[in-house]
């Protein structure tokens, strides 16, 4: 805090340890959702086309609630009280060895189409277009993204499915960038690569370059999934076994990415899973069954290595399965998770311990209840990829639990 020529307390909102964190904050919730190898980007050599729309603005970071999108727009003439940088300028300073050109093609839902002849000649041109596209936040119709800005499907706006379609016919590989504030239908383009960032934050233009540069590897995971259709069904991966099967629909309802979906630039390994209290059936096909009583925890445990050959962090995933209950529930179920960060050849244990709280649910009498029965750990890197299964038996009565009381599952990596 300091004080201006008249005494008044002057107080500073942006400072450089606050930078620091949100730098942080948007480095770890980028997600890379596909890449063919093209990332990371080479730091000098080739030519680089930067296209779409939100590739040079920096309200392309924010958010419907910060303050520029909520309240600046009502006032043109306002600039930004922080500054912002955008991804081109910040690719630019990333890469100073590669030449960058750019051409916005488009606007966010500007039905124009004058731009997209140059944005198709610039990345004709060049050797890896990155098309950055998504949302314009604001509030009540003033965005394409934000309270009171809803969309009649999950299509790109305006003419951007048509910018990315354009620079793909070209030829050259394209990178496919996502600053939105929700998750688009975007399997019909056959990207080299796909980065989804949301709105990453005052220093998510930085963080989108250092990204792409490899100088970050990227850890982030999906919050939700990105839909396979344009109507998106269903929206959420809570969902019951028969609503993920393709077999009742003629529209394949599952996602193009799921839930806890999210790629690295290393690869990591997973083994010595243990389970305390696990009893071996006489049967040596039947997994053993760890058995627990309805108010008791259980511990699992596993090994996770970075075989690659930089540093980076896995998630691991614990699902609930509950195959048998009073109700219907979800097929899985997010109960915990722990991110481990490694460096090359580098292990560490992770030990999840689980109260049989987190097995609850809301029963036919409207309380929350724990049954007795068999149940499923499941151990992946996302809703959809859950290799590792360890079979649980809760023992004993139906137990009835506060609705209100806090489930946690403890997490400890050693």
């Amino acid at each position: 805090m300091t004080a201006d020529a008249d005494g008044r307390a002057e107080i500073d909102l942006d400072l450089l340890a606050y930078r620091a964190t949100a730098r942080a904050l948007a480095e770890e919730s980028i997600v890379l959702l596909a890449n063919d190898g093209i990332l990371p980007l080479a730091a000098s050599g080739g030519r680089i086309a930067v296209v779409g729309p939100r590739a040079d603005d920096p309200y392309a970071m924010l958010g419907c609630y910060s303050f520029p999108s909520h309240v600046g727009v009502k006032h043109p003439g306002l600039a930004l009280s922080v500054e912002v940088r955008t991804f081109l300028s910040a690719l630019r300073e990333e890469l100073p060895g590669r030449e960058i050109g750019y051409a916005q093609g488009c606007g966010v839902d500007d039905p124009d189409p004058a731009g997209l002849d140059a944005a198709v000649a610039l990345a004709a041109g060049a050797d890896v277009c990155i098309a950055v596209v998504g949302d314009r936040s604001g509030l009540f119709g003033r965005g394409t993204s934000g309270e009171g800005c809803d969309a009649a499907d999950l299509n790109l706006p305006g003419l951007q499915a048509q910018l990315i379609n354009a620079v793909l016919a070209t030829g050259t590989p394209v990178i496919l960038v996502l600053l939105t504030g929700r998750p688009y239908a975007i399997g019909a383009f056959a990207a080299a690569a796909t980065v989804q960032a949301f709105f990453p934050g005052e220093e998510g233009g930085p963080a989108l370059a250092r990204v792409l540069s490899g100088a970050v590897n990227p850890s982030g995971h999906l919050p939700v999934s990105v839909p396979r259709q344009v109507g998106g069904e269903p929206a959420t991966y809570l969902a019951s076994k028969l609503a993920g099967r393709s077999a009742v629909s003629s529209i394949d309802p599952s996602p193009l990415y799921p839930f806890g979906h999210g790629l690295s630039y290393t690869a990591f390994d997973w083994n010595e899973v243990r389970c305390q209290g696990a009893h071996r059936p006489q049967d040596a096909d039947v997994p053993p069954v760890t058995r627990v009583a309805t108010d008791g925890t259980v511990a699992v445990s596993l090994t996770v290595r970075n075989v690659g050959d930089r540093a980076g962090a896995e998630l691991v995933q614990v699902y609930l399965h509950d195959p048998v209950a009073q109700v219907t529930r979800p097929a899985v179920q997010l109960i915990g998770y722990a991110r481990v960060d490694l460096e090359p050849g580098q292990e560490r244990q992770v030990t999840f311990t689980i109260h049989t709280d987190m097995t609850s649910f809301a029963g036919r009498g409207n309380r929350r209840i724990i049954e007795g029965g068999l149940i499923e750990l499941r151990l992946g890197s996302s809703s959809a990829a859950t290799p590792i299964v360890v079979p649980v038996e809760l023992v004993g009565p139906e137990r009835v639990i506060d609705s209100s009381r806090e489930l946690v599952t403890g997490v400890e990596i050693t």
